[in-house]
């Protein structure tokens, strides 16, 4: 997977003004439960990912890995081969008494990545690099599809959510250590500094009340 490291002044993520989000009604159906919840999504580089949702409150884990193909081919240089299956992911654990699966969708879809471009984002492309939804029970579809199709009803985006909502069919598979929390371990890297933390610092600006300095 190669991380091209052209520097640009500032990225665009295809939303109608930096503000906007729909009520999020689809999430308001999420019942708050006294447990833990986890959910895989993936959505391009999951450093990028990562370095989101391990700062997000309420989340009390976070790990990068691959989902969507097999465990002997959940290799990063395998990966790379665009022919395994697999995309780049992050699984997501939770606190639900603190946070809703509605309101990380929420984060995912406006300010994680852009869910309408296919099999690309930044600078990197191929399907280990898609929009997708890994979920693990029909709520989790439920919810991812009611809330995508209230993004598009709301034209959120000026082209329509290309987000595969998909079964989580075998496992996820953690990645290598070297790709754990790695936006907070290399901040000055190449891809890092010039796509990530802009995307970090725009998660932050956007959604204050769902940031934390706390890594998960």
């Amino acid at each position: 997977m190669k991380r091209y490291l052209a520097v640009f002044a500032a990225l665009a993520i295809n939303l109608i003004g930096s503000a906007f989000a729909p009520p999020l009604r689809a999430g308001e159906s999420d019942k708050r439960k006294a447990s833990t919840a986890s959910v895989v999504l993936a959505g391009g580089c999951f450093w990028g990912m990562q370095g989101i949702f391990e700062h997000m409150k309420g989340v009390t884990n976070t790990v990068v890995g691959y989902a969507g193909g097999t465990k002997e081919t959940a290799h990063y240089d395998m990966v790379a081969g665009r022919h395994t299956g697999h995309a780049e992911s992050i699984k997501i654990t939770w606190d639900p008494t603190k946070v809703t699966y509605g309101e990380l969708l929420k984060v995912y879809f406006l300010a994680a990545h852009d869910p309408t471009t296919l099999n690309r984002q930044h600078y990197d492309d191929g399907p280990e690099y898609r929009s997708a939804i890994f979920y693990t029970d029909d709520e989790q579809k439920s919810v991812a599809e009611a809330y995508i199709k209230e993004l598009n009803n709301a034209h959120a985006f000026k082209d329509p959510i290309v987000t595969q909502v998909v079964p989580l069919h075998g496992a996820f598979y953690p990645a290598e250590s070297e790709h754990q929390h790695f936006l907070d371990r290399n901040p000055t890297q190449g891809y890092i500094a010039n796509v990530d933390i802009p995307l970090l610092k725009g998660f932050m600006a956007k959604y204050p009340e769902f940031y934390t300095k706390e890594i998960k």
